[in-house]
């Protein structure tokens, strides 16, 4: 705020200085009539009142709440200004709304990332376009059952442990896959067992968790769910290694 102390115009220059704000800015707003000096000499010099300044500094304060200049000049005339905060409110919390999805499309990427090792155009529109489709939960689960999945089921788009942990199960996998590790090896039952005890942590039965086991090892039912696609020799191993035959 401007103090008794402070002379009675401001140049420019001076003005910039104390807002903290360029010289352009403030050029700008006197152009488009957003904040005018009330005293102009000839040679294009211009100078600040206490009221200009306070008229700036709400100026900025509205700037702050990320308010449009027109919609600024409307609360500073005093036109409707509960209507247009209201206005603005909403559009914040869309704005919000939109950067939560953003945010979840990205940790759903790094998650990709990190189970795939590389990652291609058609995983970013694949996970976008599934996002926006409609899943027919009801077709495989009753009602309680999709709220306990809702709820506990690990999310791509979460960075939460859960989520690592069942990560770090596939990828483990993948390493037996690759090294040629049978299900019956020392780690494939290490493997089988860690999953049964995410299993418990995740589902609130083992009926649901068979439930969405058979779910899991269809493809089709997956897809339709927007569940990450498991390629079939994990989930062979897995199944496989909890039975304790040869795969």
């Amino acid at each position: 705020m401007i103090s008794k102390e402070h002379p009675t115009y401001l140049s420019t220059g001076e003005l910039s200085k104390l807002l903290n704000i360029s010289v352009r800015t403030i050029r700008y707003y006197d152009q488009i009539g957003l904040a005018e000096p009330s005293k102009k000499e000839v040679g294009g010099k211009r100078f600040y009142s206490k009221d200009d300044i306070l008229n700036l500094q709400k100026i900025l304060l509205l700037k702050s709440l990320n308010l449009s200049l027109e919609d600024s000049r409307r609360v500073l005339a005093e036109q409707s200004m509960k209507t247009i905060l209201l206005a603005h409110k909403t559009l914040l919390k869309e704005e919000i709304e939109r950067l939560h999805a953003s945010l979840n499309h990205t940790q759903s990427l790094l998650n990709l990332l990190d189970l795939q090792d590389s990652l291609h155009w058609e995983d970013l529109i694949s996970l976008v376009a599934g996002a926006e489709k409609e899943k027919e939960w009801r077709r495989y689960f009753s009602k309680e059952q999709q709220t306990t999945l809702k709820r506990q089921l690990p999310k791509l788009e979460s960075d939460d442990a859960a989520t690592k942990k069942w990560i770090n199960l596939i990828k483990r996998i993948d390493l037996c896959l690759k090294k040629g590790n049978s299900p019956q090896s020392q780690e494939g039952q290490l493997i089988s067992e860690d999953a049964d005890l995410l299993s418990a942590e995740t589902f609130s039965s083992p009926e649901l968790a068979e439930a969405f086991w058979e779910v899991r090892k269809s493809a089709k039912a997956s897809e339709e769910l927007g569940l990450y696609p498991i390629a079939p020799e994990v989930l062979g191993f897995l199944e496989s290694a909890s039975k304790k035959e040869p795969i």
